[in-house]
């Protein structure tokens, strides 16, 4: 089934114009979205897809500073995705779900409707996500319902008062000795290139400071399972994390050895594949005070993989 569109707005930056101003539309186009080639983009183009300025373009007009770029793509059938989800908690002011792999959390990447954020708001309109997880990761989304609930949840969801565990598995098996169970992670995160799609997150020592702590729970023939407390928000950080210490996740299809995307056919931050599950969540209730420890099952193919 077809979904309604959706309507991609930019505003062009500084770092977008070409020399002396004089970048076409159409090439502007093609680097802010490598996703396409110019030939595609011409074609979007020449259906009245996009305009600049509220003004239908061609894609010959010179782009400037400050101007609005909208791509008003037509309706399509979008990827196939999970269509349920379990309800770990809920009262007046919160909902805690366990988000089952492919399903993501936000609209992005060609999913409009086929999105956890849509699934919740069909049953419970002003319910938001505090956080994302990636479309693969599964686990324990936490939504809020009210203004003051999110609002309170924002300021103090990347400090130590909201607790996050998560459980990853990963790739080759880690040293035996007793100093090794434990890693604190500090590998800065930030963006390099990508062939695909321009950039991605990955380790960066130019990056954002970043912070995981990842203790062995088990080991494998030849992998590690690991119990990783997050104290940062990066994006992809466990990924990048664990891959940066010489443990990639069990089938990640990005990231390789060293944090970075991989250099033969590197996939795309949403493909699937690796076993990454946010197992608990533990805060004080933004209202009423109250201790919440929330756990969400691990998936059945989690331990069948080891």
């Amino acid at each position: 089934m077809l979904n309604r569109g959706y309507a991609y707005s930019t505003i062009i930056s500084g770092k977008y114009r070409g020399q002396n101003n004089q970048q076409t539309l159409l090439s502007h186009l093609a680097s802010l979205y490598p996703h396409s080639t110019p030939q595609a983009w011409q074609q979007k183009l020449n259906h009245g897809e996009v305009t600049l300025n509220g003004v239908t373009a061609t894609g010959s007009e010179a782009v400037t500073l400050g101007q609005t770029l909208v791509w008003n793509r037509p309706p399509w059938i979008e990827p196939d995705a999970p269509q349920h989800f379990e309800i770990l908690f809920e009262d007046s002011h919160l909902l805690a779900v366990n988000k089952p792999s492919g399903l993501p959390t936000l609209p992005g990447g060609g999913f409009m409707e086929n999105t956890l954020l849509r699934l919740v708001q069909k049953q419970m309109p002003n319910a938001n996500p505090v956080h994302r997880l990636g479309r693969a990761t599964t686990g324990i989304v936490l939504f809020a319902k009210t203004s003051q609930a999110a609002s309170v949840l924002f300021a103090n969801w990347n400090t130590p008062k909201i607790e996050k565990i998560y459980r990853a598995l990963a790739q080759n098996l880690a040293p035996t000795s007793a100093q090794q169970d434990a890693y604190e992670i500090l590998t800065p995160i930030g963006l390099v290139p990508h062939p695909l799609i321009g950039s991605v997150w990955a380790a960066h020592p130019s990056g954002k400071p970043s912070r995981s702590v990842a203790k062995v729970i088990s080991r494998g023939i030849d992998t590690t399972t690991f119990e990783v407390s997050l104290h940062s928000g990066r994006p992809h950080q466990i990924r990048i994390h664990l891959a940066s210490i010489g443990h990639p996740l069990v089938g990640d299809p990005l990231y390789g050895l060293n944090g970075q995307p991989l250099e033969t056919l590197p996939g795309l931050p949403g493909d699937g594949g690796y076993f990454l599950h946010a197992q608990y969540l533990k805060f004080h209730h933004p209202i009423s005070g109250e201790q919440i420890n929330l756990e969400a099952a691990l998936p059945a193919g989690f331990s069948s993989h080891q």
